[in-house]
This record gives C-alpha cells, sequence and structure tokens, in this order.
C-alpha cells in the first residue's frame, strides 16, 4: 500500500470516529432519532403510490370510462397525499428539532469547557475565534441532523423503491431512463468535493474574520487615537475579500452543477419519451405508464440531485464539528482535582521555591525564561503584603499563581499550611477577591455587576459595602441608582467610579484574602482619598496583598517585598528596608521622592 492510500485510509477513518462522535450526541434523544429514522423508511414506499395511483387511474379508469373507479382512485390518491403530507411534518420537524436540541446541549458544553481552560488559551486564542467556534460552527453540526444522515437514508430508500418500481412497471424503458444516471453520479461526486474544499476555505476566512472584528471593535478608542481608521479599513478589506472569494468559490460549483443535473434530467426525459411513444405505438407500454414515468424520473433525479446537497450539508458539519471537538479536547484545562473545602479559612499563604514560566510544553531543564525564579515569602493570617518592582518583575504572576489561574512548574503555594492543589478549586478562589487595575464590567445594571447575578448576595448587603468604601453617594446619583445599566465595558462610566464598583465587588463577598493589583493608579486623588481609609479598615481584618507604583499606599504595610526580574530582591517593613544602604525599595522611595519634588 502506498503512502497516498495509507493516508486516505487514516483520513477515512478519522472522518468515521469523528461521524461516530457527533451521532453519539443524539443518545440523549434517543426516541425522537428512532421516530425520525423510522419515519424516513415509511416515507420513501409512500412516496411511490402517487405515480403508481395516476397510472392505475389512466390505464384502469380513465381509458375505460370507469367514473365509479377513478372516483375511488381520487380519494385514495388524495388519502396518499394527506398521509404523506402530516408524516413528513412530523419528519421535518423531529429532524429539526433533534438538530436544536443537541446543538444547545452542545453549546452549553463548549461554553462551560471554555470557562475551565486555563489563562493560556486564552492568552493565545482570539476571542473571535471561540466566538465562532461557540456559534458559526455548532449551528452548522445543527445540518449533521436537520439535513445530513437521516434525510440522506429517506433520499437513498426513496431511490431504491423509485428504482423498483418503475424496473417492475417496464424494465426497458427504465434502463432507457438511466442512460444519463451514471454522468450524473459522476457530476454529484465531483461537486461534492468540490463544495467540501471549498467550505473548509469559507470557515477559516469566518473565523479569521470574526477575530479581526471583535479586536478592533474592542480597541476602537486606540484605532481613533492613532488615526488608524484608513490602515485598519484596508486590512478588512482583504479579509473580507478573502472571504468574500471563497463564498464566490462555492456559489461557482453550485452554479455548474444544477444547470447540468437538469439538462441531464431533460435529456432523460426526452429519451423516455421517445422510447415511451414508441412503445405506446407498439403497444408495449401503456399510456398510463408513459404518464407515470416522468413523475418517477422527478423522484429518482431530486434524490441524487439533493443527496449532493445533503452530502455537503453532513461534511460540512462534520469539518464545523471536528473544530468544536478541538476545542473540548484541549486538555489545557485547570485540574480541579482538590477536595478541600472549608468556610473558615484564616488566610496564612506561604510561597516555597515557586517556579513559573508562561512557555507552554517546555521540557523545565531547558527553559529560557522563568518570570517567578525560586520565589519564597510567608504571610501570616490578617497580615499585609505590598510587592513592589519594576515592569515584568513578576508581581501580577504571583497572583495569578495563587488563585490557580495559571499552574506553577516548581515549588509549593500554601494557605493555611495546605498546598492550594488540593482545595476545590471554586472554594480556593471564593475566599480570594481581586480588584484590578482593569476594570471588566458587564452589560447590564451597577448591582448586577456587583453581584455578578449571584442570588446569595442581597441588595442590603451591597449598598451596606457601598456605604463602607464611600461609592453610595455616586451610585445613587446615576439614573436608576443601582438598577442603573451599565453599557459594555462600563463605557458611561469614569474610570474611577468603574474602579469604585469593583471594589464593592470584591468586598461584598467578604473575601479571606483580599489582593488589590494597581486598584488605585487609575484613581484621582480625590476618589483615591474617599477608599483609603476603607482599604485601611479592611486590610485589618483580612490577609491582603496590594500591587502598587504609589509607594505612599503601602509604607503601613507589614511587610514589603521587591521583585526584581521573577526574584525576591528584599522582604521587610518599610522601616526595616529604608535602612538598607543601597538597596532597591530605598531607591524606588528616594526616586518618587525626587519625581515628587520636580
Amino acid at each position: 500500500m502506498g503512502e497516498k492510500e495509507k493516508e486516505k485510509e487514516q483520513e477515512n477513518y478519522a472522518d468515521w470516529a469523528l461521524a461516530k462522535r457527533v451521532f453519539a450526541l443524539a443518545k440523549p434523544y434517543k426516541g425522537i432519532f428512532i421516530l425520525a429514522a423510522t419515519l424516513s423508511v415509511v416515507l420513501a414506499p409512500i412516496a411511490i403510490l402517487r405515480p403508481y395511483l395516476v397510472q392505475r387511474s389512466v390505464d384502469d379508469y380513465i381509458l375505460t370510462y370507469d367514473v365509479e373507479g377513478l372516483w375511488v382512485m381520487i380519494i385514495l390518491l388524495v388519502g396518499v397525499l394527506m398521509l404523506e403530507g402530516i408524516l413528513y411534518y412530523v419528519f421535518s420537524y423531529s429532524t429539526s428539532w433533534l438538530g436544536q436540541s443537541i446543538i444547545r446541549d452542545l453549546r452549553l458544553r463548549v461554553f462551560n469547557h471554555i470557562n475551565g481552560l486555563r489563562l493560556t488559551y486564552f492568552d493565545t486564542t482570539p476571542i473571535g475565534t471561540s466566538t465562532t467556534r461557540t456559534i458559526n460552527d455548532i449551528e452548522t453540526i445543527n445540518s449533521v441532523f436537520s439535513q445530513g444522515v437521516i434525510t440522506i437514508v429517506a433520499d437513498i430508500l426513496t431511490l431504491i423503491f423509485v428504482l423498483s418500481i418503475m424496473l417492475w412497471t417496464s424494465w426497458k424503458l427504465t434502463l432507457v431512463c438511466l442512460i444519463t444516471l451514471p454522468l450524473l453520479i459522476i457530476a454529484t461526486y465531483i461537486f461534492k468535493e468540490a463544495v467540501k474544499k471549498a467550505y473548509e476555505v469559507v470557515r477559516t476566512q469566518i473565523s479569521e474574520m470574526n477575530a479581526f472584528l471583535q479586536e478592533r471593535i474592542t480597541g476602537m478608542r486606540i484605532v481613533q487615537i492613532f488615526n488608524a481608521e484608513d490602515k485598519e479599513l484596508s486590512k478588512f478589506e482583504e479579509i473580507n475579500s478573502k472571504y468574500t472569494k471563497a463564498n464566490i468559490n462555492s456559489i461557482f460549483y453550485y452554479a455548474v452543477f444544477f444547470p447540468v443535473v437538469e439538462i441531464l434530467s431533460a435529456t432523460s426525459l426526452g429519451l423516455m419519451v421517445w422510447y415511451g411513444a414508441k412503445g405506446v405505438i407498439g403497444g408495449e407500454v401503456t399510456i398510463g405508464v408513459l404518464i407515470a414515468f416522468p413523475l418517477y424520473l422527478g423522484m429518482l433525479f431530486r434524490p441524487v440531485r439533493m443527496l449532493a446537497d445533503k452530502f455537503n450539508a453532513l461534511q460540512m458539519g462534520l469539518v464545523a464539528a471536528k473544530r468544536v471537538f478541538d476545542i473540548l479536547d484541549d486538555t489545557n484545562q485547570i485540574k480541579n482535582e482538590g477536595t478541600f473545602k472549608t468556610e473558615s479559612l484564616k488566610g496564612d499563604v506561604k510561597f516555597e521555591n515557586v517556579c513559573f514560566t508562561y512557555e507552554q510544553d517546555t521540557v523545565l531543564d531547558e527553559v529560557q525564561k522563568w518570570i517567578l525564579k525560586n520565589v519564597n515569602f510567608r504571610i501570616e493570617a490578617g497580615e499585609t503584603l505590598a510587592i513592589v518592582g519594576g515592569t515584568g518583575a513578576g508581581k501580577t504572576t504571583i497572583i495569578n499563581i495563587l488563585n490557580r489561574f495559571y499552574e506553577i512548574h516548581k515549588g509549593c503555594i500554601f494557605i493555611d499550611g495546605k498546598n492550594i492543589q488540593e482545595y476545590e478549586l471554586y472554594n480556593l478562589r471564593s475566599h480570594v477577591a481581586i480588584v484590578l487595575q482593569d476594570v471588566f464590567l458587564f452589560s447590564g445594571s451597577v448591582l448586577e455587576n456587583i453581584t455578578l447575578r449571584d442570588p446569595s448576595v442581597s441588595r442590603e448587603r451591597v449598598i451596606a459595602a457601598s456605604k463602607m468604601i464611600g461609592a453610595d453617594e455616586f451610585i445613587e446619583k446615576l439614573p436608576g441608582g443601582y438598577d442603573y445599566q451599565v453599557m459594555e465595558r462600563g463605557a458611561t462610566l469614569s474610570m474611577g467610579q468603574r474602579q469604585l464598583i469593583s471594589f464593592v465587588r470584591a468586598l461584598v463577598f467578604d473575601p479571606k484574602i483580599l489582593i488589590l493589583d494597581e486598584a488605585t493608579s487609575a484613581i484621582d486623588p480625590e476618589t483615591e482619598r474617599i477608599i483609603q481609609y476603607a482599604i485601611e479598615k479592611l486590610i485589618t481584618k483580612r490577609t491582603s496583598i496590594i500591587i502598587a507604583h504609589r509607594l505612599s499606599t503601602i509604607q503601613h504595610a507589614d511587610k514589603i517585598m521587591v521583585m526584581e526580574k521573577g526574584e525576591v530582591a528584599e522582604i521587610g517593613s518599610h522601616h526595616e528596608l529604608m535602612q538598607m544602604e543601597n538597596g532597591h525599595y530605598r531607591e524606588l522611595v528616594e526616586a518618587a521622592h525626587a519625581i515628587h519634588q520636580d
């Protein structure tokens, strides 16, 4: 067996395995699937009754002037049409319902899976790509059930029954009609393969377009600030042109295929009329057969013509399914294997020889750039640790790995003497609250943004937390107060207001460990004064980690840790660090004072 044959065999095996996995999605809806499959079998013989009854009506009743018998045939024909219509309605509805139910479940499954992925996935995957997988590709999988395998089976059965009745009625006339069938099968195969390739290009291009649009719309402020509208438009024109070209290519194949089918169908009909007319004159074919055969031909060519389209719908669904399963098969998830849960966390935090890198799938001994290198420190329950250092020193990375947003590569992190990997993940995070510099607010009310729609958090509790940090005053002044509708990303609020809302959001869950990551760096001095008292009050009750550029806000911390190039350069109180000659912290403070005096 040659290399090409092996590759083809492996590809066919992969396609079959993928198809089995897609069909397994229908397992919860086995009853509906069986109903649709049964109807596909029942509809095939019922469909061929119509031309057969027409043939009988002409030969046995019209030509013999039997009016009473003709009325019986008309009633039978109407009854068959009504039965076929009802069954076809149930068949179409059941297959569509099956498809929609499956993709509803799959969409929930994919969204839940994405929620559990490590942040490294989002660091390397454009949001638009994930959106395409969750919406467009999953919607395409619907075609596997609504237009795919079951309807294909129905069409194949119809073909078998139609050919059988045609051969039984007049095998010679049938063979004449089938002269063009090999050409139709060849054209169908070529069309199927060409459209499959074209569709794969379309899916790739729409994914790129979604990713581009999402990124540019999100960053529109930057685009306009730097007058980059024309450059971005030029880039979008290029992506849009590629997407349009991909669609036109697929349309081209349809534009060629269907006229070819019509020509072959018309040729077959012409041959049938020619030979059938001779048969009628020669007494070999009845007039009823000659009238019924065009109906049989329509029922024969329509499934063949539609089979190509349905096979493509099936293939498109399988291509989309592969993309979706690629996400579901992504093992880059945070392993929630811990079982320990507690409601009374103290907040004692300890880092022991912790090493971390953002490089993926690397051999630890060959890591070129450790973000954290042998980091050791401890925060007693209720203490405040301030972390300072230059950009890229590893400050934010420390809080990311404490929450297990990323997994460390060496060392251990302990909370209350227990390795954080032993904690049930959601229980661990429920005790830790973070206020970030870059505040993200969702579309919805202020109240919903604070509670994150957690029904266990009451309105009274939110108001109490808001009053505690002084946010209540500005929230009550908003139209609707706590029911004020925040636009996407909080665009209608000032940076300081968004920061205050995020601060309330952190406090309302009463965390045992509070993390402020540059939480006051974007707030004006007046707003900072509003929350400074609340910060000082809150950190006396819980373990706190503060990352800040403004050194004046951390001088009263129990410990100050200086990070440099991923290592702990110094750690101690403000007084202790200021006593160190040529110390990093002392240099930072003196530099800040010099800038302030200037």
